[in-house]
C-alpha cells in the first residue's frame, strides 16, 4: 500500500468519526407525514371548491393555485424555510416545492433591482426546470403525434 492510499482511508476514517450520522428512518417519516398533510391540505381545498359548483377540473386548478400562492407567501413572510427545517424533504412536494424555488431567489435579489435582481434571479433555481420540462414534454408530444 503507497503512501497517497494510506493516508486517504487515514482521512476516510477522521471524516466518518466527525460526521454526524443521519436519522434516516426519523427524516422518511418527517417527510411521508409533512407531504401527506401538504396533499391532505389540498384535498380539503379541491373538495371545498367542488362544493362551490365548481367542476372536479376547475377545482383541481383552483387547488394549484392555492397552493402556489400560499407557498409564496410561506416563503416571502420566511416560514417556508423554517417548515422545511422542521419537515425536511416533505415540503418539496412538486407543487409548493416550486413554487419556493421561484420565489426565494427573487426575493433574496430584490436589492439588485426589479429587472436585474428579482426578475433575472427568480428563474435562478426553476430555470433549468421549466427549459427542460417544457423541451421534454414537446418532444414527448411530437413522438407521442407520430406514434399515434
Amino acid at each position: 500500500m503507497d503512501i497517497s492510499q494510506k493516508a486517504q482511508q487515514e482521512y476516510d476514517k477522521m471524516v466518518k468519526k466527525a460526521s454526524p450520522s443521519s436519522p434516516i428512518v426519523t427524516n422518511c417519516l418527517k417527510a411521508f407525514v409533512s407531504g401527506g398533510l401538504i396533499c391532505l391540505i389540498g384535498q380539503i381545498f379541491l373538495n371545498l371548491y367542488m362544493n362551490k359548483d365548481f367542476s372536479e377540473e376547475e377545482a383541481a386548478l383552483l387547488v394549484s393555485i392555492t397552493l402556489i400562492f400560499a407557498s409564496a407567501v410561506l416563503t416571502a413572510l420566511g416560514l417556508y424555510e423554517k417548515l422545511g427545517k422542521v419537515c425536511g424533504a416533505g415540503t418539496v412536494v412538486p407543487i409548493t416545492g416550486f413554487a419556493n424555488s421561484v420565489v426565494s431567489p427573487a426575493i433574496e435579489f430584490k436589492k439588485e433591482g426589479l429587472v436585474f435582481g428579482m426578475a433575472a434571479k427568480m428563474f435562478l433555481v426553476a430555470g433549468p426546470v421549466i427549459v427542460y420540462g417544457t423541451l421534454t414534454s414537446m418532444l414527448v408530444g411530437v413522438v407521442y403525434y407520430f406514434i399515434k
